[in-house]
């Protein structure tokens, strides 16, 4: 695929999808409901089956299920992004492979980390590098060690694989690492998305194109005007948003992460559904407490 193509698919702000469930079975017709909601917006499309979407908790026959409701129901002008990731090579390009087959028009990759003492640099380069061989359609890493045991992917990393023809960038998750990650892929067709709204707009404004926020789950226009502002150039608008969103982050993921995000969407009229167990959904007194905190931003 052409890097223009590549970089208009990935310039803007994903979604990255809950999965909302109800007595730990997957409520379909409200994951359906949000996308078509969202359809209505500015996103540029949906990362499906992240941390967000609670990934590790489906079965491999849920992911693909969840990932076809998406890719069913999304409209046209939405890219959408699916994780495939698992401990093994060989099973995470079976799941690319299927998750090619059923629309997804690239794949993320979180990295392998149970056996985290052994996986270094060589090891994940070939990891990224074997399945992005066998993906049908590009391939993103996903940089998050708070959900990988700690495994940060390194500069060096980053480095190598920027070279390969089918790895197109990453969404970073990390805190204070994608300027390192910039230099490490400058002058070559790698992309950088913000994996929070804590820093999105400092990425953007040094190089980055992109964002996958957990807040665009419940917020979604408020995240695509952000980008939008940035864009036309108009920096102050961009600040002032940024400023407001960066609270509200605070206030909703930063409180009790996917079980808030949940229900902070039922609040604004999504289905955010409760987490899967063993995670918990809100008690009825924190549903009050982040109930307040969205109030006194004024983001109800």
């Amino acid at each position: 695929m052409a890097n223009d193509a590549i970089k208009e698919m990935l310039s803007g702000v994903f979604t990255p999808m809950v999965t909302p469930f109800k007595n730990d079975e997957i409520l379909y017709e409200g994951l359906i409901e949000n996308v078509r909601k969202m359809n209505q917006t500015k996103l540029r499309g949906y990362f499906v089956l992240g941390t967000n979407g609670e990934f590790n908790s489906l079965s491999v026959e849920e992911r693909l299920s969840v990932l076809k409701a998406v890719v069913e129901n999304a409209s046209d002008d939405k890219v959408i992004m699916a994780g495939t990731a698992t401990e093994s090579t060989k099973e995470t390009i079976d799941i690319t492979r299927e998750a090619a087959k059923i629309g997804a028009s690239m794949v993320s990759l979180l990295m392998p980390h149970f056996f985290r003492k052994y996986l270094q640099d060589d090891e994940l380069t070939d990891y990224i590098t074997k399945v992005a061989d066998a993906s049908p359609v590009p391939v993103l890493l996903y940089n998050n060690p708070s959900v990988a045991a700690d495994i940060l992917i390194s500069p060096e990393v980053v480095r190598r694989v920027a070279e390969h023809p089918n790895v197109v960038g990453m969404k970073d998750s990390s805190k204070g690492n994608y300027k390192s990650y910039l230099e490490a892929a400058k002058g070559k067709e790698f992309y950088l998305l913000a994996g929070s709204a804590s820093f999105f707009l400092d990425l953007l404004i040094d190089g980055g194109i992109g964002g996958v926020l957990s807040l665009a789950n419940v917020f979604p226009a408020e995240c695509a005007r952000l980008y939008t502002a940035f864009k036309d150039g108009n920096i102050g608008q961009a600040k002032t948003l940024n400023e407001r969103l960066v609270g509200l982050n605070k206030r909703v993921s930063g409180f009790r992460g996917v079980a808030a995000v949940k229900g902070a969407m039922d609040l604004l009229n999504y289905t955010g559904g409760e987490p899967r167990h063993p995670l918990k959904p809100l008690t009825e007194e924190q549903k009050k407490t982040l109930e307040a905190n969205i109030r006194e931003l004024g983001f109800i």
